[in-house]
């Protein structure tokens, strides 16, 4: 197994590919396949007993990892928009019955929560949704009552986050269709963004004209802390320090945007590296300690929101805002037409997560083939 090189050019479009022997690349390129996949289950009527039912809430029980990131997600941008309340839950609580629906969504078919989960609600009469492996304890709690979305695409657990978010987002508009439409965007519509910004991210494009290139060239070697403005951005920023950590490209802090700016003005500020500093050649025994490097702090905005974190974050001496229309990184490249995705301006707030969660695992890919931080 050829280990990353920290040599390795981001430009060099075959030395990538052929460093990529574990897929990374075509695996974090994805999520616009299995928002896909989901949209084609619902378009086999896997969700038809939800049509036009109107519940009194629907539950979204998640396991760990992106189930529960997605489901964070959901409740932080339409919770409150439409017209039937959304509750997240660690299983299925007992004022459940037979006018709600119960989403059940994990990456273990065997998890006893998750299984205790289907059985309890399907016990209160709920309709049940199971977003997870048909196979094991799960399938058998399910047994024929309970509606499936099983997955489709396989990818490594931590490349999950959009299916799950393109499930849940299904039942919703299967529920409440007439009233969800100006809050979440159709599955296609979000599949072509996500897609977009992926084609945006392929290797064969160069630094200054790939936005997940160019963001991890921005934390190579640093300490990273990435943050968001809103409740939305901020669960975004978690996955995208998750996911660095799971495919070995680095480690990062996540945390909200005042903590990241109240924690980051604690630090010295990166102290200038001279002219002769070679990092290959420096002998901490002989050279002293090496430069100490500041931290970077990334914030996870929407693009309507830019110039104010820009203004909430002026104090700091080493931050960038990270936006879904990344002109710098794409200029000369084709933009989107409304029937593809949305011309900058346009796209609406899930959209624009969508597609950060798109560039920040296409990031970490880059950035642990060319050896992490």
């Amino acid at each position: 197994m050829t280990a990353p090189s920290s040599l390795l050019d981001l430009d060099d479009v075959e030395a990538l590919l052929n460093a990529d022997i574990d897929g990374t690349l075509r695996f974090a390129a994805l999520g616009g396949a299995q928002i896909r996949a989901t949209q084609a289950a619902v378009h086999e009527d896997a969700l038809s007993r939800l049509h036009g039912m109107q519940p009194r809430s629907v539950v979204l029980v998640s396991g760990d990892g992106c189930a529960s990131r997605a489901a964070e997600l959901i409740e932080a941008a339409v919770g409150s928009r439409i017209g039937v309340p959304v509750v997240g839950s660690v299983g299925t609580p007992p004022w459940v019955g037979p006018l709600d629906v119960v989403v059940v969504a994990g990456d273990d078919a065997g998890d006893p929560r998750l299984v205790e989960s289907v059985d309890s609600a399907l016990r209160r009469g709920a309709e049940v949704v199971v977003v997870a492996p048909d196979e094991g304890p799960l399938r058998a709690a399910g047994a024929g009552r309970a509606m499936a979305l099983p997955p489709r695409i396989a990818v490594p657990d931590h490349h999950r986050l959009l299916r799950y978010l393109a499930a849940f987002l299904a039942v919703l508009v299967a529920v409440e269709a007439e009233r969800t439409t100006k809050v979440i965007p159709d599955l296609d519509r979000l599949a072509d963004a996500v897609d977009a910004e992926a084609m945006r991210d392929h290797p064969s494009n160069e630094i200054f004209h790939n936005p997940a290139k160019a963001l991890a060239v921005r934390m190579q070697g640093r300490r990273v802390v990435l943050t968001g403005d809103t409740r939305m951005s901020a669960v975004v920023a978690r996955h995208g320090s998750e996911t660095l950590l799971r495919v070995g490209a680095g480690v990062s802090a996540a945390t909200d945007l005042p903590g990241a700016v109240s924690g980051a003005l604690r630090f010295p500020v990166a102290a200038g590296v001279g002219a002769g500093y070679d990092p290959f050649f420096h002998d901490e025994e002989l050279d002293g300690p090496a430069p100490a490097q500041g931290v970077r702090v990334l914030v996870l905005a929407l693009e309507a929101d830019r110039q104010l974190v820009e203004r909430r974050i002026a104090s700091l001496s080493d931050a960038d805002v990270v936006v879904a229309d990344d002109t710098e990184a794409t200029a000369g490249l084709p933009v989107p037409g409304p029937e593809v995705a949305g011309p900058p301006g346009t796209r609406n707030e899930l959209e624009q997560m969508a597609i950060l969660v798109g560039r920040l695992e296409m990031s970490a890919a880059y950035l642990r083939l060319i050896g992490g931080n």
